[in-house]
């Protein structure tokens, strides 16, 4: 009987040791596993705001730059200069019916090279443009605007008063020179190439406008 009972403690003690053991791999496995869990998410984390710092990196780069404006004598039609290099740009701007010539004339420092000029025209009013061949570009040199068909840029127009032209032409600031008789107003650059606005009046209103502008 003795014997036994001893056996049977014997076999119980033994029995939870080995539970114990169980229980302390079981506690130390699930202690790694979560560990690892724990540097799995923290890497991903990591991996994510790096992506997102990129992208929000690549959509800073590829915000769009804004447009080239360009003066109004030196465009007093157009302020874009990517739309400036259009007819259809004016065309749209005509509110009457208008005719286009095209006639081919040898480039101004190579005679093998043969450019385009451009002709507007509409009523009285008249719109001139030279096409470089090699440079794509649309220049405006000479304008005579004689009918409100047509509005330039800052609302100057044919029919406006002389005060409302003084208005806008001297918030212009400083980029402008100004000089004024009792027919006639000028605006000319203050510096830079000869380029100039004319606006010819008639009982305190302008009732013509001819602009010359510079190409080399």
């Amino acid at each position: 009987m003795l014997i036994r009972r001893y056996s049977s403690l014997r076999y119980t003690h033994s029995l939870s040791v080995r539970l114990m053991l169980l229980l302390l791999f079981v506690n130390t496995f699930a202690v790694a596993c979560s560990s690892d869990t724990a540097t799995e998410e923290e890497d991903y984390l990591a991996e994510e705001r790096s992506r997102t710092a990129i992208t929000d990196t690549a959509s800073v780069r590829r915000t769009p730059a804004a447009p080239v404006t360009v003066s109004l004598l030196s465009n007093p039609f157009v302020a874009n200069r990517s739309q400036s290099n259009s007819l259809s740009t004016y065309i749209e701007r005509i509110d009457a019916d208008l005719t286009l010539d095209a006639d081919a004339i040898e480039n101004r420092h190579r005679r093998d090279v043969t450019d385009t000029i451009f002709t507007i025209r509409f009523g009285n009013s008249m719109m001139e443009f030279y096409a470089p061949s090699q440079s794509g570009e649309l220049l405006l040199q000479v304008a005579d605007i004689q009918s409100p068909d047509i509005t330039l840029r800052n609302n100057l127009r044919v029919g406006m008063s002389q005060a409302e032209l003084l208005n806008r032409l001297k918030a212009q600031g400083k980029e402008l020179d100004i000089t004024q008789s009792n027919n006639e107003i000028i605006a000319s650059n203050h510096e830079g190439a000869p380029m100039s606005l004319h606006f010819h009046l008639k009982n305190g209103k302008v009732n013509r406008i001819r602009y010359e502008g510079y190409v080399d």
